[in-house]
């Protein structure tokens, strides 16, 4: 069954740099669900499951960093990210 959330990630680090990227901008509704998961305290199983796209049972250690990655590229988008867009006329 295909997964029905087209956002997963397509890499298991999300970018790092000081404006926003091709991949953020691609992204953006998968860092709003994780935000979202994140406040309703969601299990990582099912984050990475649905959201991620990764078995947590099998590749525990790969879940956690591909969510702790994206989760905290959700955050830095929410407090510096937007503004890029903003400036730039990226929404």
């Amino acid at each position: 069954m295909k997964n029905r959330f087209a956002t997963m990630p397509e890499a298991d680090e999300a970018p790092s740099e000081q404006s926003v990227t091709d991949y953020d901008h691609a992204h953006l509704k998968l860092y709003a669900r994780l935000l979202d998961a994140d406040r309703e305290n969601a299990p990582l199983v099912e984050v990475a499951r649905i959201l991620l796209g990764i078995d947590a049972v099998s590749e525990p250690e790969r879940a956690r960093r591909v969510h702790a990655s994206h989760l905290e590229r959700a955050r830095w988008m929410t407090e510096h990210g937007y503004r890029d867009m903003l400036v730039r006329g990226l929404s």
